[in-house]
Formats: structure tokens, sequence, C-alpha cells
């Protein structure tokens, strides 16, 4: 259970790592062609990994993160099926004004193993109550 913990919040935060540099390709190469995916812009569930690209395609290059802090990532396994749940806080400036904000999140993946490697089927994002 321990290396499926590491390799699974490894892949995310590679992904992260890249996603933060506007480059949302780490998600798309860890993410199975019959994912589902939420987030607070989307209208409704994205399904399949050709509208998942379409719905990153205008924001390829605009994400810039300059730091994150992933809070308490967890991995529960239940066979071939992992949900990896952790909160998200991005540090990052606004393009216009270079102002910095602070945004946190709630995030929920779950991996399943296909053909011996864990890939995201289902993916949902949700900004996180601050408390204020």
């Amino acid at each position: 259970m321990q290396e499926v913990t590491e390799q699974i919040i490894n892949m995310e935060r590679a992904a992260l790592d890249r996603w933060g540099k506007g480059d949302p390709g780490g998600y798309l190469e860890i993410t199975a062609p019959d994912v589902s995916y939420f987030d607070p812009f989307t209208k409704q569930r994205i399904d399949g990994l050709g509208a998942f690209k379409q719905y990153l395609a205008p924001i390829t290059g605009k994400i810039h993160i300059d730091r994150y802090d992933m809070i308490n990532p967890q991995v529960q396994q239940y066979g071939d099926t992992a949900i990896l749940t952790f909160n998200l806080v991005d540090i990052a400036r606004e393009p216009d004004s270079g102002k910095t904000v602070t945004l946190r999140w709630n995030s929920t993946e779950i991996y399943r193993r296909i053909d011996g490697t864990w890939k995201i089927v289902h993916s949902h994002w949700s900004y996180t109550n601050s408390g204020t």
C-alpha cells in the first residue's frame, strides 16, 4: 500500500508541477480515455479525454503558479482503484496587475490501474471554504 501511495502522490505532484508552468500535459498523460471531470468552471461534467483536452486548450500556457502546497494527501486503495484526496493551496500572480493571489482547493482524484499503469478516471476540484 505504501508503494502505491507514494507512486500516486508523486504522479500528482509531477502533473501539478507542469500545470503551474502552464502545461496541462502532465495531467493529460495520466488521464484515462474514459475520464469524467468537474471543477468550479464547468457547467456540467466533462466526459472523455478528447473533451477534457478541448476544455484545457484555451488555458494552456496561461496558468502560472509561483508555488503550491499539497496538504494532507491521502490515498485509499481498493484493488485496482485508488482514491487520492488532498487540499491544494496555489500562490500565483494575476497576469494584468501582478497582484499575488492565493487559491485554495479540495481535490479528489480517482485512479484505476489499467494494464499495470495508474490513470485518473475521475477528477473533481472545488474551492475550499477559507473560513472567512
